[in-house]
């Protein structure tokens, strides 16, 4: 079985009592929403990749102001000709605010639209779990930066 690593930065925007997110399209179609950010590209520090990618996604310029945690996911799965893949996800947090910018959404990448939603609303959207991680970390801020009390999560490769 092959392994893949994939290492990328997040973003926890909050303002007003909402959540900024960006909905992730898988390659079977299926639409979910994410936080924004993404993979890191080879050398890049992740505090920058973080405000690359949620420019990329939602538009606006964002400034990291505490790195909240990290959060992990491993799970198998097939890839194109039946190849199987051990994937495991590391997946770097930061609580960003929004220094500039407008929003928009992303054309020709791996999510579709960016949107603001309240907070009491995100537990009924179709989500990836990292954004209950990335909430359980803004939220908790533990010292360890570790996410507990989530059950194991198909991120989506966002």
């Amino acid at each position: 079985m092959r392994e893949e690593l994939r290492v990328a930065a997040y973003a926890v925007c909050v303002r007003d009592g909402r959540m900024l997110l960006a909905r992730w399209v898988a390659r079977d179609g299926v639409k979910r929403w994410t936080l924004p950010g993404g993979g890191l590209d080879h050398g890049e520090d992740p505090y920058d990749t973080v405000i690359r990618e949620a420019e990329e996604e939602t538009g606006y310029a964002v400034e990291p102001v505490a790195l909240l945690g990290v959060d992990s996911t491993r799970q198998t799965h097939s890839r194109r000709f039946g190849a199987d893949v051990d994937f495991y996800g590391l997946g770097i947090v930061y609580e960003a605010r929004v220094t500039g910018g407008e929003l928009r959404h992303e054309t020709g990448g791996s999510t579709d639209m960016a949107a603001w939603h309240p907070l009491d609303e995100v537990p009924a959207l179709n989500r990836v779990g990292l954004v209950d991680a990335g909430l359980a970390l803004w939220r908790g801020r533990p010292a360890t930066g570790r996410v507990t009390g989530i059950p194991e999560h198909p991120r989506g490769a966002v």
